[in-house]
């Protein structure tokens, strides 16, 4: 049995209740071959893209890591969608994901990529508290 090396998941099983674009969209330096005075730009190993990547805070106030970073593989940098109005933040979704994980010291940690960030399709239902759920039933 070949176990995979990344695990395809879908965008609304890592975010239930959606996530943020919080700074810029980055270029990731390949830092073995860069030097100091010429970077070298990090290209995905499957494709040959380049890679990207995206500071996301996840909506969830349950969720272990507030905020963690979304590599994205691509030839141009990704476009974030624009700005809501009244928002501090950009919603944002991404498609073809795939969670990586990997030992950091006594821990195990994970790295998360994309094929394509984009604008959400849908807004998140709202969330129900159980006293509007009696009001509903009634």
């Amino acid at each position: 049995m070949a176990i995979p090396r990344a695990f395809k998941v879908e965008f609304g099983e890592m975010f239930p209740l959606g996530c943020y674009m919080v700074g810029e969209v980055e270029q990731v330096k390949d830092f073995e071959a860069s030097t100091p005075g010429k970077p070298v730009w990090a290209r995905d190993k499957d494709t040959g893209d380049f890679v990207w990547q995206v500071t996301v805070l996840d909506c969830d106030p349950d969720a272990r890591e507030k905020t963690l970073k979304i590599k994205v593989s691509s030839p141009v940098a990704p476009v974030p969608p624009a700005p809501l109005q009244g928002l501090p933040f950009i919603p944002v979704e991404f498609d073809g994901m795939t969670v990586t994980p990997w030992q950091n010291g006594q821990r195990i940690a994970y790295s998360v990529r994309a094929r394509e960030m984009r604008a959400p399709r849908t807004t998140a239902a709202p969330v129900r508290t159980p006293a509007a759920s009696k009001q509903d039933a009634a």
